[in-house]
């Protein structure tokens, strides 16, 4: 009898050299090898007659095989072959079909799937390119009966379509998983609370690992292959029930955690006002109550702020910044890159310095004596606000009394760093000692002891966990935000601060630069900046930095040889970089050839066109991050897409969506079903759940429902859920959360 954990090669017919091809794909229990879902289903019980067929429509066809061979033209080789049931044929055809040549024999049943269309020659019709599967072979040896039994998983019902894997076929992936059904224990765990499967009309697990394999004969087929049967559904609820069971645990766990309860008194009130250099928007305020108020409560916040571009997130985080200063605790600003570790470095001291807190930058590139000066002064507690890169993940930085860390653009940053910074808070020292270094640097504003909690009793518990504020100009899709950073508390800005005016977007042919350019010396000749924007990819780097250069020295030597046009890119020094970078900034250069390092952050009110050379290389959030670099002042701005040669279908829906729309949201939905969770970020993201059955973009519905049950299993046990459900829910999620999601642990 199988289990659901049994190795895969104890399944009849597989043995280890067979489970090692499967290992390759992550098939090592007979649990895996249930969740090799088919990618599609075939109506082979009721297989189309060739006389039935029409042109246009996609149809499974049974027959014997009459001929095939292969047949060499002047473009490509073409595979042939006629079936035949009865006295009808039909031709099928495979361009560049040489690998076919030995495949066929004579009196082979077939199973072909494909488009039925009209040859334009002889009107007959043939399918071109169909995905096949040999049935049966009229040499075959063997008795009656197996062969049946054979036949019987293939012909006369819906079969599902599996894709291979090597020498796998989608035929012996269903006598091998038909193979572990039969021999499963038929008495599977059920880990879900029963008032949750009655709630959603869950299938038990047995019922569904059967009819997703093999549905039976009145399914729909539309349901099968949308993946919308009630066995489908169970099982995409199991896998994201699970993975939110998971990070609901975590959300809690980190809410008994020792926090610091950070006062919100009129003097703390009166210091945020006096910073602010404008009136904040409803959105603003909104979230800055939602941030005061997890900063209040005794356990760590972990909360993500998301807007889009230009919506004013830097100042919410200064906002809570001082909050944490007022209250005697030092604030460390993390950022992915120097340029913009600097600008919020210049950011906060003009907005702060005013009032009198302490700021430091310290980054990669400081010389070691000053690097040396400026750790020294967070050590000691000096340095109230510390903004840096990478480089505040230093083992030597370490902070006198840290309560508040915030990660801005945190898509940059692997979910391990952040965990690594949050672990800084005075190692090894004891909340006395904390209140020390906190009245040392604002005697004023001694540290606030967790509610219920004395300095005495203090002395023998770790730390308080300083409070998280993650900070992203990605918009990420609700479904993303749920799944990877499911443990942090949400809150968006989605209001643009007064003044701003939209950008408007437009897309032009490489052909027509001259007129671009025009566009753009008129835009000079008004007093205005303007970026031109080319890709460089990494895996081409050398030669796409080359047309970058080559680009610049076109615009600076001929184009534009009466203007100031200055150059950006990832390789120049870091000085270099910042001088270039300040220039444009104090206006001393007008138009600025740079690639994709100007993305994040840079902040140049005067700058109202962006030009993006071979805008259809870009992936759409990016496009879309780096226009926001202009409209930040109250002139019209204007971006212009310029694309060259034959762009793909998905380039022409990514720019069709930027000259549509400038709301960040509605870009990153669509980006996120362009490209797929897995590359949104554009890497493989640290900490995303590789899911085997759901689909994040397909099945939103039902992650919403799984956070919600998952959160009322964790609060229970209750008159609904037993003790001993939620117990069993927690032991499956704990053995599946480190088997398959394999999840990094977060705070």
């Amino acid at each position: 009898m199988l289990e659901l954990s049994t190795p895969v090669k104890y399944v009849k017919g597989i043995g280890p050299r067979i489970a090692d091809v499967l290992a390759t794909k992550g098939i090592s229990t007979v649990d895996d090898l249930l969740h090799y879902l088919p990618f599609r289903y075939e109506d082979r019980l009721n297989p189309r007659g060739i006389s039935e067929l029409r042109a246009g429509e996609m149809a499974t066809v049974i027959g014997e095989v009459r001929s095939s061979g292969l047949v060499l033209t002047r473009r490509m080789p073409i595979f042939k072959l006629t079936l035949e049931q009865g006295r009808a044929h039909l031709r099928c055809l495979w361009f560049h079909g040489a690998y076919l040549k030995d495949k066929f024999r004579l009196g082979q049943t077939v199973a072909l799937y494909g488009k039925v269309e009209e040859n334009p020659s002889t009107r007959e019709l043939q399918i071109s390119n169909p995905q096949f599967e040999i049935l049966a072979d009229r040499a075959d040896s063997g008795n009656g009966a197996e062969t049946r039994a054979a036949e019987s998983l293939e012909i006369g019902r819906i079969v599902p379509i599996y894709e291979s894997i090597g020498r796998l076929t989608p035929h012996w992936f269903r006598r091998a998983i038909r193979t572990a059904l039969e021999n499963l224990n038929p008495d599977l765990p059920e880990p879900i609370p029963a008032i949750v499967r009655e709630r959603l009309a869950l299938v038990s697990p047995r019922e569904a690992f059967w009819k997703v394999h093999w549905p039976e004969a009145g399914e729909s087929l539309q349901d099968l292959q949308s993946a919308r049967t009630p066995a489908h559904i169970r099982m995409i609820f199991d896998e994201l029930f699970f993975v939110e069971l998971g990070l609901e645990l975590k959300r809690r766990q980190q809410k008994a955690q020792t926090g610091i309860a950070f006062r919100l008194d009129e003097p703390v009130r009166a210091a945020i006002k006096k910073i602010l250099p404008f009136h904040p928007t409803a959105a603003q305020k909104r979230v800055l109550k939602e941030i005061a108020s997890d900063m209040e409560k005794p356990y760590p916040m972990r909360r993500l702020l998301q807007g889009d571009v230009g919506s004013g997130k830097t100042i919410v985080g200064f906002e809570a910044a001082i909050i944490a200063i007022e209250n005697g605790c030092q604030v460390a600003l993390m950022v992915p890159t120097e340029i913009l570790a600097q600008q919020h470095y210049f950011s906060a001291r003009r907005i702060l310095e005013s009032a009198g807190y302490r700021i430091v930058l310290l980054t990669g590139s400081l010389e070691s004596d000053r690097k040396r000066e400026v750790r020294r002064h967070i050590a000691q507690g000096n340095a109230q606000l510390v903004i840096g890169t990478h480089a505040l993940l230093e083992e030597k930085v370490e902070f006198a009394n840290l309560g508040l860390v915030i990660v801005d653009e945190q898509h940059r940053f692997g979910v391990l760093q952040r965990l690594k910074l949050m672990r800084k808070s005075g190692d090894g020292g004891e909340d006395t000692h904390v209140e020390t270094a906190a009245s040392a640097v604002r005697p004023d504003r001694a540290l606030s002891l967790p509610k219920g909690r004395s300095a005495a009793a203090s002395s023998q518990n770790p730390p308080p966990e300083p409070d998280v504020l993650v900070m992203t100009a990605t918009p990420i899709p609700r479904t993303l935000a749920l799944t990877l950073y499911g443990d942090l508390d949400l809150s968006v800005l989605d209001e643009l601060p007064p003044g701003r005016t939209p950008i408007v977007t437009r897309r032009v042919a490489d052909e027509r630069s001259p007129e671009v350019w025009e566009f753009v010396r008129k835009q000079i000749a008004a007093g205005h900046q303007a970026y031109v924007v080319y890709p460089v990819i990494e895996d081409n780097e050398e030669t796409e930095l080359k047309a970058a250069i080559k680009m610049y020295r076109e615009l600076s030597g001929r184009v534009f040889a009466d203007l100031k046009v200055g150059l950006l890119h990832g390789r120049l020094d870091p000085d270099l970089k910042d001088q270039v970078m300040r220039m444009f900034q104090k206006g001393e250069l007008q138009i600025l050839v740079a690639t994709t390092v100007i993305e994040v952050g840079v902040d140049v009110p005067n700058a109202t066109v962006m030009v993006i050379e071979h805008a259809e290389r870009f992936g759409l959030a990016q496009l879309h991050q780096l226009r926001g670099r202009i409209g930040r002042g109250a002139a019209k701005s204007y971006c212009v897409l310029m694309t060259g040669g034959k762009v793909s279908e998905e380039g022409e829906k990514r720019l069709d969506a930027m000259v549509k729309t400038n709301d960040g949201f509605q870009i990153a939905e669509l980006d996120l079903e362009l490209r797929g969770p897995g590359e949104f970020f554009g890497t493989r993201q640290a900490g995303m759940p590789s899911f085997r059955v759901a689909n994040l973009i397909r099945d939103r519905e039902l992650l919403e429902a799984a956070k919600r049950e998952a959160a009322a299993v964790v609060a229970g046990p209750s008159a609904e859920i037993s003790e001993v459900e939620v117990s069993r829910a927690l032991v499956h999620m704990r053995t599946r959360w480190q088997n398959t999601y394999g999840l990094v642990e977060v705070g």
